[in-house]
């Protein structure tokens, strides 16, 4: 592997990104455009009818953020001539043909000068409805790799998917390829074109049976889970995942590709800034509710290993995978994670949050500081259940008839407990497989391009995506914990 300079790579290309308004896409976009201003353009596909929605779209969810104030502060009033010069807003939608483009003159021109395909578009929720996931997740992904094909000057196609595509596999997790009808638990009969078909039918019949919105949405959520553990994935979120990588590694044909496998992506390490987080995350929705005071047991092994990887290095690791396999016609897989290199397990996670929160509470709406405590944690599911019942259930149950008897007099109470109790119970059903996850994920192909990259002795530094530089405790301390307070807190 021979890299040259990645900003003699970035000079003068044309890039598109899906899904423009997502956590990495703008992470990247704000990369591109600080290290490489001389980048021909940067085509950003987002979810639009139309172009004036779109431009609304990138002024108030990308280039308003705070993300991009050292790109403000470096072009003052010239930042304005410089998106203008390398930015096209694309009105446009992943889950239809040609990425929904409309504009036929627009479609010719990205056709023509698209160098490099960046699909991040996603949705990440665990319990997404399941046909959304599928046409997002799964057929999107085989959308904007059709569309690659049709882009004369393609150098690569970069897909952004999960390495949690490999379920809750034990040992050293390989960065290995899905094929078509690979399941995790050996189930055969998985068939894509067929997943497609038992969610419209099953949303036909939920429809000729005048179901209500709320009950469809809640059928069609079900549904996705079903599908996913009858074939040994978690998730809606990583089962749909794993169904785009096959349909990629079916379709690619002598196509340059490269699967990105980021574990759980965290805040900015170092670019721009240390600690930028958009959207709560797995582990984020734990830092809330404990510092908010809601979780105060949960279930798990506290020797687990919590893979982190923060956001700044998954997109330093996209550009110089980019570099890496221009014009290289084969499918190359990468994870960027942390588990192997840098092992963070779910005590010292634990610990940080104590020391955090218990040095910085959270100040509640009424003014008063949330006093955190140690989390009880319990290792098996039947203690937890004991546990949640004898600690919350009862009490909870108890309330109930006394609030029945009084009027409501306590309704404020009890629905306040009700909601911690209900939290609590929705996080541990969407993370109890990642709470006894025994697997490490391999990064020795991830590894290779480090090494590559620094055997090249060129702009190293810009793009470090090294996790061994990590040391947890002032990641967490000092830009992780208050960077989710600063932007995840409400």
């Amino acid at each position: 592997m021979d890299l040259g300079s990645i900003l003699h790579f970035l000079e003068d290309r044309s890039i598109l990104v899906t899904g423009a308004t997502g956590f990495l896409a703008k992470i990247f976009v704000e990369k591109i455009l600080r290290v490489q201003p001389n980048v021909k353009k940067l085509y950003l596909l987002l979810r639009a009818a139309d172009e004036k929605s779109a431009m609304q779209r990138f002024n108030t969810e990308v280039i308003a953020k705070d993300l991009f104030m050292v790109l403000k502060e470096k072009y003052g009033r010239n930042l304005n001539s410089l998106i203008s010069q390398k930015i096209v807003v694309v009105p446009g939608d992943i889950t239809c043909e040609n990425l929904g483009i409309k504009d036929r003159d627009l479609l010719e021109e990205m056709w023509k000068e698209i160098d490099v395909v960046v699909n991040l578009a996603a949705t990440t929720n665990f319990d997404e409805r399941y046909e959304v996931s599928l046409d997002i997740n799964t057929f999107g992904a085989m959308r904007a790799l059709s569309f690659s094909k049709k882009c004369s000057k393609l150098k690569v196609h970069i897909h952004v998917s999960t390495a949690y595509v490999c379920g809750e596999k034990e040992g050293l997790i390989s960065e290995t390829p899905y094929y078509l009808g690979e399941t995790l638990n050996g189930i055969s009969g998985l068939d894509i074109d067929r997943e497609k078909k038992v969610a419209e039918e099953t949303l036909k019949q939920l429809s000729v049976e005048n179901s209500s919105q709320e009950y469809i949405k809640s059928a069609m959520k079900e549904l996705g889970i079903q599908r996913a553990r009858k074939y040994g994935w978690p998730n809606t979120y990583v089962f749909t995942k794993a169904m785009g990588e096959m349909l990629l590694g079916h379709m690619k044909e002598n196509m340059p590709l490269v699967i990105i496998r980021p574990t759980i992506v965290t805040s900015t390490y170092k670019e721009p800034f240390p600690g930028w987080v958009e959207g709560i995350r797995t582990i984020d929705s734990l830092a809330v509710g404990y510092g908010k005071g809601r979780i105060t047991c949960f279930l798990g092994d506290t020797n687990t290993i919590i893979d982190l990887i923060p956001a700044d290095m998954v997109v330093n690791s996209m550009i110089v995978a980019m570099v890496a396999h221009a014009n290289q016609p084969n499918e190359t897989i990468y994870h960027v994670g942390s588990s192997v290199s840098n092992p963070l397990t779910c005590t010292m996670f634990q610990e940080y949050g104590h020391q955090y929160f218990t040095k910085h509470p959270w100040i509640d709406k009424e003014g008063k500081p949330v006093i955190v405590g140690k989390v009880k944690v319990l290792s098996t599911m039947d203690s937890f259940r004991s546990y949640m019942t004898i600690r919350y259930l009862l009490p909870l149950k108890g309330l109930q008839l006394v609030n029945a008897a009084c009027c409501q007099y306590f309704r404020g109470e009890y629905l306040n407990m009700y909601r911690k109790i209900k939290y609590v119970m929705r996080l541990i059903d969407l993370y109890r497989p990642y709470l006894f996850f025994k697997g490490a994920f391999d990064d020795i192909n991830t590894e290779k391009l480090r090494r590559a990259a620094k055997e090249s002795n060129v702009e190293t530094d810009m793009f470090d995506f090294d996790p061994k530089t990590i040391k947890w405790n002032d990641y967490f301390m000092s830009i992780h914990l208050p960077g989710v307070v600063k932007y995840l807190f409400k």
